[in-house]
């Protein structure tokens, strides 16, 4: 892909096998900039799996793949440092993810986009489900990444974190960005593409 080709996230003839069971075959889909995709379908049909083979996690068993160059992942694990502050725990990834030289910039600007500015100095092994769950959004927004991949982002979040995860995901998109969204709970998704699993 050339550098300066726009962003595309693009799933072709995609098979997926797990454990001997084949989770879905045939799979195709593409989302351009500012585009979202909703992953629907109960547990255990593949919507994770979907979600790390777009991330590079997990090698489709067949068709081809064509993502950006940056993506971030929310899954399940938040991946911070329990030991250390929520503020350096984040610029941690941040320098990883992008221009080392403003990872705290990033991360601090992430925290006021997650409402947990206040609790910046706190270590994260203290903080609560909710909270951690929005520290791993934070992640997400600090890493400046193309391409969001949210496994279940709803899970842990009270009403409130939830209209501020969707607003995030709706900024992200308005800057060009593509969010690929998996989950159960209904989330105001505007014109996402509906990318339904079989059961």
């Amino acid at each position: 892909m050339s550098e300066h080709a726009p962003p595309v996230l693009a799933f072709s003839d995609v098979r997926c096998v797990r454990g001997g069971r084949m989770l879905f075959d045939g799979l195709s889909f593409s989302l351009p900039a500012g585009a979202a995709g909703l992953v629907a379908g109960p547990n255990g049909v593949g919507k994770s799996s979907l979600i790390r083979i777009a991330a590079g996690l997990l090698r489709a068993d067949a068709g081809t793949v064509r993502h950006p160059l940056t993506r971030a992942l929310m899954a399940e694990a938040h991946a911070l440092d329990p030991a250390r502050r929520l503020v350096d725990a984040l610029a941690f990834w941040a320098s990883l993810d992008a221009a080392p030289a403003r990872a705290r910039e990033r991360a601090e600007h992430a925290l006021a986009a997650v409402a947990l500015s206040t609790i910046a100095e706190v270590p994260v092994r203290l903080l609560s489900t909710g909270q951690r769950r929005r520290a791993a959004l934070a992640r997400v927004v600090a890493s400046g990444a193309t391409l969001w991949l949210l496994d279940e982002p709803a899970n842990g979040l009270d009403v409130a974190s939830v209209g501020v995860l969707e607003r995030l995901i709706a900024r992200h998109r308005a800057d060009g960005g593509i969010a690929l969204v998996a989950t159960h709970m209904p989330l105001d998704l505007p014109d996402a593409q509906t990318i339904v699993l079989p059961c």
